[in-house]
């Protein structure tokens, strides 16, 4: 039988920009128009192919196996724009879903190459949309994987479920009726940025509500418990370094709860003059913070 010409078929370069940026051909729809005149392969010309890669690794067989099934994938990345990513990009990483396709296929399990490429082209979109549908990643499990991507249509109208929807959609999933109530509240929320993102100084965004200026949040709660800890066991132990007269000093100037003793009344206490009193506090003081430093 006579095989289908490949005279359409873009050069190896075309062809490596092509698969790796939609975009490289101008348009999408440039991208698009040329996929779809690329040639099918006959049943017959995809096990050559495939077996003349699988037994020698023959890169231009490999290179017609992807060719020819580029419009699969953008017929397959069509189904995901609902979630509002590019085009292009569903279908770079639906290729890339094909290459590694195309890379495991084995002609001689009985199987078509589409058949068994669109749950690899599926699998890459599907990490793609997850991973960039929003900030935070709204599926990691494969319950919720599957919830992610069937929840939207089944829920009716986009309506909040009641309780028997709830209960059916778990059922027919095969999934716990929480992880569906879980799933629905994810995808009904959106991404709230924590700053504002205009000049409108009137504006009300999260990060004027979530920090706390009060000293209250318990970090700082704790932080500020184990400074005075710190600090008083300090002070004990510093205090206890100087001689009697100097305590006596620093407990009447600094120590007390309402107004700390001058110098005079201290002068006059221990029979000394005023600068002196000062001179012993200047001393005690530099004392003091050599053992808290050292501490």
């Amino acid at each position: 039988m006579k095989q289908p010409s490949s005279s359409l078929a873009p050069s190896g370069n075309a062809l490596a920009l092509a698969i790796a940026n939609p975009g490289a051909l101008g348009t999408i729809d440039a991208y698009i128009s040329t996929v779809n005149r690329l040639p099918v392969l006959t049943p017959e010309r995809e096990h050559e192919l495939a077996r003349r890669l699988h037994d020698h690794d023959d890169l231009e067989a490999a290179r017609e196996l992807v060719l020819s099934h580029l419009r699969l994938v953008v017929s397959v990345a069509r189904q995901y724009l609902g979630y509002g990513l590019p085009h292009a990009d569903l279908i770079q990483e639906g290729n890339v879903g094909l290459m590694k396709a195309v890379k495991r296929f084995d002609p001689e399990r009985g199987v078509r190459l589409v058949s068994f490429a669109v749950h690899w082209i599926k699998a890459e979109i599907h990490e793609y949309v997850i991973r960039n549908w929003r900030l935070v990643k709204v599926a990691t499990t494969k319950a919720q994987r599957k919830l992610f991507f069937n929840l939207r249509s089944m829920r009716p109208d986009g309506h909040s479920l009641d309780p028997d929807q709830v209960d059916h959609i778990a059922s027919e999933l095969n999934v716990r009726r929480e992880d569906v109530s879980e799933m629905e509240v994810r995808l009904s929320g959106r991404d709230v940025s924590l700053e504002n993102q205009d000049d409108d100084d009137d504006s009300f965004a999260p990060i004027s509500y979530l920090s706390d200026e009060g000293r209250q949040e318990p970090s700082r709660v704790l932080a500020r418990m184990a400074h005075d800890d710190m600090q008083g066991a300090g002070l004990a132990s510093a205090l206890e370094a100087l001689d009697p007269r100097s305590r006596r000093i620093i407990e009447a100037r600094w120590l007390q709860d309402e107004g700390g003793s001058t110098l005079h009344e201290l002068a006059a206490e221990f029979g000394v003059s005023a600068e002196r009193i000062r001179q012993i506090e200047t001393a005690a003081l530099k004392k003091m913070r050599g053992t808290l430093q050292a501490a």
